[in-house]
């Protein structure tokens, strides 16, 4: 069981990907010979060459909508857009068309392929290299989005994502691509699309979370835990469809909730979860649901970045909040 970094996560799951079926591709900018932006795609030209790893024309709507294509042609193309911020040119493809398909022909036709794009805050990048708008896509029916926080579930979502018969939207932090290395085990595994993880029990308050968000809550409940706090941390790995039942059993123990994401507040996935648990677990509140979050400006260049994201003293605060109501 080798210790690897999320970078080196994703690189693996597409290698063994390739290995096991013939019919998925890899397909975007720079992704071949340059073996793209963050290396992700490292050694798969060498290996599998131009048949089957494509480097396309910087045009993000062709990407996506020769993606949809080669998925009604019976392929599982695995297509990489350099960076969140330029999907919006292809945003019609992936609505009109890769998420409605299903729906359009009554489940005659699936498109079975994954949007890869790095997303979020972090690396001291430009403005559109750094945005978090994850909710887009939530709010599209038809579409899986998946965001792994770690090395391990990097890899296992990306497994179950490409096998889906369904779009799926796969977001990886980039902050985190070489953070942190993780223990990933030798034998493929995969992880259910759909379903949270508890990473951390406790029994005062609930902290949700995903991405690179979640270093910043599990961070701030190993600081409550020298004042005798002890939060449940939950990393949703999935925010579309989203395991509300998770955090509605932690929460109707903790009486308490505080979601953390770096995407902006207003209509965000945090108020989406505060819907729900009002709607299914309310009466077991002790007091309101604090969000700590991005906010509603266009990420900061460089220096300001850091007052942007949400950090562990932020989370902290609003836990302490939370709990002092």
């Amino acid at each position: 069981m080798a210790e690897i970094n999320m970078a080196k996560a994703i690189n693996l799951a597409l290698h063994e990907a390739m290995d096991r079926d013939d019919r998925v591709v890899v397909m975007g900018e720079d992704v071949g010979q340059d073996e793209g932006v963050f290396r992700i795609t490292e050694g798969l030209f060498a290996k599998f060459g131009d048949d089957r790893v494509i480097d396309t024309p910087l045009a993000e709507a062709a990407i996506i909508g020769t993606a949809i294509g080669m998925s009604i042609n019976g392929m599982k193309p695995v297509a990489e857009i350099q960076f969140t911020g330029f999907d919006y040119y292809a945003f019609h493809q992936i609505e009109s068309h890769a998420s409605r398909f299903r729906n359009r022909t009554r489940g005659r036709i699936h498109i079975p392929m994954v949007m890869r794009a790095p997303y979020g805050g972090g690396i001291r990048a430009l403005e559109h290299h750094s945005e978090s708008r994850e909710t887009y896509y939530v709010h599209t029916p038809g579409l899986k989005v998946v965001i792994p926080s770690g090395p391990r579930n990097a890899r296992a979502l990306l497994h179950s994502s490409i096998q889906d018969p369904d779009p799926v939207i796969y977001l990886e932090p980039k902050a985190c691509y070489r953070l942190f290395r993780e223990e990933v085990p030798d034998k493929m595994e995969t992880l259910p699309i759909g379903q949270a993880q508890v990473v951390k029990e406790g029994e005062d308050l609930t902290l949700i979370s995903y991405g690179a968000s979640l270093r910043a809550a599990l961070e701030a409940a190993e600081d409550m835990e020298d004042d005798g706090i002890q939060a449940e941390v939950i990393d949703l790995l999935t925010v579309s469809p989203m395991d509300h039942k998770t955090i509605i059993k932690s929460v109707m123990k903790t009486g308490r909730a505080v979601i953390v994401h770096e995407g902006q507040r207003n209509c965000g996935i945090g108020a989406e979860i505060i819907a729900r648990i009002n709607e299914h677990a309310f009466l077991y509140l002790e007091a309101p649901i604090k969000r700590v979050t991005g906010l509603d400006i266009p990420i900061p260049y460089f220096s300001k970045e850091r007052y942007y994201l949400p950090d562990a003293e932020r989370v902290v605060i609003a836990c302490k909040e939370t709990l002092n109501f």
